[in-house]
């Protein structure tokens, strides 16, 4: 395997004591589709894609079983591309919403739900057990408890190496690590789109050596195209996206990098993007673009 000097770039970060991933990793949400009600993509290219992100030195995959159009999803696509796996890859999923047949929502999954869904990403990624799985909270979820205990249950039957929560709170993180321990914590997070109590989390995950995992990190519509972006992006001759991941990475050292794409190309700007450092001009100029938008 052939590591990039970009992902390296980017360090790395120990997850668990044990699992140890570039912070420069891909997610695996548009492998499918573009969108939830698609176009489409094509399956050889995603799974060509998913062979060169490992080639550039990618150890890091995060996943979804409700990652799927139609009858294309996101685990077969990566177990067909890459299994058997390369020893230090790293793939994280997540369980907790559910999607039917025809793309439309489940309710939040119950502890019955939460076990069926392990199971399945088991049996769609090939593998024994899962690296690390999230719950992912629906909105219309104030506690997890019960859910996150069902994950806990079988990380006790040797089913999942370690446990992640998604789209919380503080209050929301504390519940969980009440009853096991959170190694990464993945929320809707970038540079022009995060309040203050989110930069607060990011802070105190750094702080306590949990991993930090933006969903979204590119706006999640498109890369906006905001002046100080563009700004930032000439003085470095990179592009927007590739800004908005640098000043992920440095915002901070458990932030881990998940962009996703279907596209060669975009998958090689992503991973440049580990190599370009931005400046303390640079990180003024976007910060206070970040706070008045958060206003």
């Amino acid at each position: 395997m052939t590591t990039s000097p970009h992902v390296t770039a980017s360090g790395s970060l120990l997850l668990g004591g044990d699992l140890q991933v570039s912070r420069m990793g891909f997610g695996a949400m548009k492998l499918p589709m573009r969108d939830w009600q698609g176009p489409a993509c094509d399956p050889e290219q995603s799974r060509a894609v998913l062979r060169r992100a490992v080639e550039l030195g990618i150890d890091h995959i995060d996943t979804a079983w409700f990652y799927f159009y139609k009858d294309v999803f996101a685990n077969v696509l990566i177990r067909e591309a890459l299994h058997p796996y390369p020893e230090n890859l790293v793939i994280a999923t997540k369980v907790g919403p559910g999607r039917f047949p025809d793309g439309t929502w489940m309710n939040p999954a119950d502890r019955t739900g939460v076990r069926e869904a392990v199971h399945r990403n088991l049996r769609e990624l090939a593998v024994d057990r899962l690296d690390l799985v999230y719950l992912r909270r629906m909105p219309t979820q104030s506690s997890i408890a019960e859910p996150f205990a069902a994950l806990a249950e079988l990380q006790e039957e040797g089913l999942i190496r370690h446990l992640g929560v998604s789209n919380v709170n503080a209050a929301q993180l504390a519940e969980a690590e009440e009853i096991a321990p959170v190694v990464a914590v993945q929320n809707k997070f970038s540079v022009l789109e995060h309040s203050a109590a989110d930069a607060a989390l990011v802070e105190d995950c750094a702080e306590r050596g949990i991993g930090f995992v933006p969903f979204y990190p590119l706006g999640g519509t498109g890369v906006p195209d905001h002046p100080v972006l563009r700004a930032v992006a000439e003085r470095h001759g990179a592009t927007r996206a590739q800004v908005m991941l640098a000043w992920l990475l440095a915002a901070s050292p458990t932030v881990l990098a998940i962009p996703g794409t279907s596209s060669p190309a975009h998958l090689e700007e992503n991973v440049a993007a580990a190599s370009v450092r931005l400046g303390d001009e640079d990180l003024a100029e976007l910060g206070a673009v970040a706070r008045e938008l958060a206003k």
